[in-house]
């Protein structure tokens, strides 16, 4: 198994290092704090070899260049953010593959909070790194997608295995919580999921990464193909629509 590495950065972010012990390669999963991530790196005594990066937000992208300078890492991004990538090496999208040491990343597009949006599936571990598509109770902004677009890239996260590790990019967990009660307030998972959110946030531990078994249970965002929340947002039989409601209304919280 290939160890992940998990540390806060700026004031809400999650860094990630994904470390292979037998090729001794370690990719930086986005680069929001370039000096952070290269300390983190260090403490473990490990290189960066390689940055796969999300999308193309300076708090995902911003220490490409840094970190490439210090390690002569291998910049892996979003095709259809080639051009915002800095430093980009290789440009990836849907069905692509990359590698760290033996194990396979798949690469997924996932559109709607960027254009060019990108999420790593790596089967071999049950986990993916899902950037800002998907939090924990929550999903991205749609800042350059639409509603129909943001559902069908979610979608394709939610048909992932249930037992998949997802590894999201933020800690808004307390907040998406406050929410998500909101939306379906008779939802016994939810609700026991948030009391769970409010005593780990109270004792300042992380609620990320997150599983998609209980997200598909509890966030709003990949339950609008739910009936009764079609019905209850007044959309029966469209989860588009549901969708959208929902993320307005969230905007709006």
């Amino acid at each position: 198994m290939l160890i992940i590495h998990q540390f806060p950065c700026l004031s809400d972010n999650y860094g990630f290092l994904f470390h292979d012990p037998a090729s001794g390669e370690t990719a930086a999963i986005d680069t929001p704090d370039a000096d952070e991530y290269l300390r983190q790196a260090a403490s473990k005594g490990w290189t960066i070899s390689h940055i796969w990066n999300t999308h193309w937000h300076p708090d995902h992208a911003g220490g490409n260049l840094k970190i490439k300078s210090a390690t002569g890492a291998h910049i892996t991004g979003p095709a259809n953010e080639a051009d915002k990538i800095p430093g980009l090496d290789r440009p990836v999208g849907q069905g692509d593959t990359v590698q760290l040491g033996d194990v396979s990343a798949h690469i997924l597009d996932v559109p709607g909070h960027t254009l060019g949006h990108i999420a790593y599936h790596i089967p071999s571990q049950m986990s993916a790194f899902v950037g800002d598509a998907v939090f924990a109770l929550g999903c991205g902004r749609i800042f350059e997608g639409t509603p129909e677009m943001m559902w069908q890239s979610l979608s394709k996260i939610k048909a992932l295995p249930a037992e998949t590790v997802l590894y999201c990019a933020h800690e808004y967990t307390a907040a998406n919580a406050r929410f998500a009660v909101t939306i379906e307030p008779n939802n016994g998972a939810l609700l026991a999921y948030a009391d769970d959110i409010q005593a780990r946030r109270e004792k300042q531990e992380w609620t990320v990464p997150t599983v998609l078994a209980r997200e598909l249970a509890c966030n709003p965002f990949l339950r609008a193909d739910d009936p009764g929340l079609q019905s209850a947002m007044g959309y029966p039989g469209d989860a588009v629509a549901t969708f959208a409601k929902i993320r307005q209304l969230k905007d709006n919280f």
